[in-house]
C-alpha cells in the first residue's frame, strides 16, 4: 500500500510535520468510534493532536452511534453544547433495553451508514483499521473478535462464513484501543461462544469476571492499548489487555493521566509512534511524522 510523501517543514525537534495536509482520498482508512455518552465531534475534538499527526498516514472516518443518550458526566464542561449525545452500547440501567439481535443490527447500520458516506465524499482507500476510545474501544475490539471468530470458523470448515447481522465483512488490520475495558461484546452469537463476552443487549458492567477468557475470544489481531494511569477504569483496561489480547500482538501505552485522550504532545506522539510501528507490521505504509 503506497503513501505519497508529501512536503514537509521540521516544526520542532521530535516531529516532522508536512507543511501540508495531504489528499486524504487515496490513503488507507481508520473507523473511528466514539465513547458513551459524546458524538463523532466531541471525539474529533477530543483526538486533535493525534489527528494532527495520522492525517499523514490515514484518512479517519468518524461513525455516530445508533443510540441517544445523556451526555457523559466529563464532557458537560466543555462539550455541554454538543449535543445530540449518543452510545452504542447500554452500560446504565436506566438506557432503554432492547435484544441483542436489534442492537448489532443497529451498530451494524450506524457503522455502514459512516463507511458509505465516506466512499460518497470520496473515500477509496482500504480499510485497514479501527480506533476507539471508551466504549468505542470495547466496540472495536469486540470488532476484531466478530471477524476473528468467521476466520477461525470458516478455516475449520472450509467454507466461507457469513457476516451475520452486524453485516460488516472488512479486513481490519488492526486496533487502536484508548481507555478500553473489558469484557468484550458477542456481535456475532451465530459464531462466537464463550462466558467471557456478554450479550450485546446487556449491561457489560454486570458481567462477571470470576471466568478465564477462552482461547477463541483472545484477539491475536494486534491491538494498541493507550492508558492512563490515573483513570478511574484502568483495572478493567488492564483486564482488555491481559486477558483478551495476544501478548505477542498487543502493545501497551502508559501515559500520567485520567480517562481522556492524550492531550500533551509528548504523550500524544507516543501513541502516533505505536501506531504507526503496528500498521508497518501489518503491512500498510505509513508517512512518519515522529
Amino acid at each position: 500500500m503506497s503513501i505519497p510523501t508529501p512536503p514537509f517543514s521540521r516544526t520542532s525537534s521530535s516531529t516532522n510535520l508536512p507543511a501540508q495536509i495531504p489528499d486524504s482520498t487515496p490513503l488507507p482508512r481508520i473507523l473511528c468510534l466514539h465513547g458513551g455518552g459524546v458524538n463523532a465531534a466531541i471525539f474529533k475534538a477530543q483526538a486533535r493532536l493525534l489527528i494532527k499527526h495520522l492525517q499523514h498516514s490515514f484518512r479517519l472516518v468518524w461513525a455516530e452511534g445508533p443510540f441517544l443518550c445523556d451526555p457523559h458526566p466529563d464532557v458537560v464542561t466543555v462539550y455541554g453544547s454538543y449535543a445530540p449525545f449518543r452510545r452504542w452500547l447500554r452500560w446504565l440501567p436506566e438506557h432503554a433495553e432492547s435484544d441483542s439481535d436489534s442492537v448489532i443490527e443497529e451498530i451494524g447500520y450506524a457503522i455502514h451508514t459512516a463507511m458509505e458516506e465516506d466512499d460518497r465524499d470520496g473515500g477509496r482507500g482500504e480499510w485497514v483499521g479501527l480506533m476507539g476510545f471508551s466504549q468505542g474501544a470495547k466496540l472495536a475490539a469486540s470488532l476484531l473478535l466478530e471477524q476473528q471468530g468467521r476466520e477461525r470458523l470458516a478455516k475449520e470448515t472450509g467454507q466461507r462464513v457469513e457476516v451475520g447481522l452486524i453485516g460488516i465483512p472488512v479486513n481490519w488490520r488492526f486496533g487502536i484501543l484508548l481507555a478500553g475495558r473489558a469484557p468484550l461484546a458477542n456481535l456475532n452469537p451465530e459464531v462466537l461462544h464463550g462466558s467471557a463476552l456478554y450479550d450485546a443487549g446487556g449491561i457489560s458492567e454486570e458481567k462477571d469476571f470470576n471466568d478465564g477468557v477462552e482461547e477463541q475470544n483472545i484477539i491475536t489481531k494486534p491491538t494498541v492499548h493507550v492508558h492512563g494511569m490515573a483513570d478511574a477504569g484502568l483495572y478493567l483496561h488492564r483486564k482488555l489487555y491481559d486477558r483478551y489480547c495476544k501478548p505477542d500482538t498487543r502493545v501497551l501505552v502508559e501515559w500520567e493521566g485520567a480517562h481522556r485522550i492524550p492531550f500533551k504532545s509528548y504523550d500524544a506522539e507516543k501513541v502516533v509512534g505505536a501506531v504507526y510501528d503496528v500498521a508497518e507490521r501489518t503491512g500498510v505504509e505509513v508517512f512518519r511524522t515522529v
